[in-house]
């Protein structure tokens, strides 16, 4: 994974977006979207953070979908592993993206910053989401939760996305949302982590 500053020098400059902006961008978009990363975290904790950017996310099935709606407004960029690709507007012609995709980018065009950075989530037919092994899952209504009519992505999923490779910061959130979770979604994270990354050093947190 490249570091930020390298992503920049690459791809060029991010603008920062907030919720707020993300609820402008989407107000009226008919299908479900939330923000995740950083930005879900300080609206759990209540806690300002440092953002790099902001992470939207949408499910996979859904990528035409938001293409149609922000026609016109930002382009939609196909990010799979390094390698950009615009995707066209209406939805009746829009690409499809590989399974190995898992981000869009938005920007206005060619010559100005990017301005989100959107997860594709895969969700399943029974409206579960986040399935990296057999059993770890949620209902997309458990995995989301609203605040001042934003939705955001529930801290325990959050976390494990977060435990595939910890830093300072990712350590500094652990403990912000520690006091915080419900009994539940403290044993769903624990669970959770067993099968994903055992013995991972923040499930004595948890216990």
């Amino acid at each position: 994974m490249l570091e930020r500053d390298e992503v920049v020098r690459l791809y060029g400059p991010w603008r920062r977006r907030t919720p707020l902006q993300a609820k402008q961008l989407l107000a009226g978009y008919p299908g479900p979207w939330w923000v995740a990363g950083g930005w879900a975290i300080e609206a759990f904790t209540a806690r300002p953070r440092p953002h790099a950017d902001l992470d939207m996310a949408i499910p996979r099935t859904d990528v035409a979908l938001l293409v149609d709606y922000l026609a016109g407004r930002l382009d939609v960029w196909a990010a799979d592993h390094g390698a950009l690709r615009p995707l066209s507007a209406p939805a009746s012609s829009a690409p499809t993206v590989p399974a190995t995709c898992t981000n869009l980018w938005l920007r206005a065009g060619g010559d100005s910053p990017w301005e989100y950075d959107v997860l594709l989530s895969d969700v399943d037919d029974q409206g579960r989401t986040y399935r990296p092994a057999p059993g770890v899952s949620l209902p997309l209504e458990q995995a989301l939760w609203t605040r001042d009519g934003v939705t955001y992505l529930a801290p325990q999923i959050q976390l494990l996305h977060k435990a595939h490779a910890t830093r300072a910061k990712d350590d500094d959130d652990l403990q912000a949302c520690l006091p915080l979770l419900t009994p539940s979604a403290r044993d769903w994270l624990r669970a959770s982590l067993d099968v994903v990354h055992p013995d991972h050093r923040w499930s004595r947190h948890l216990t």
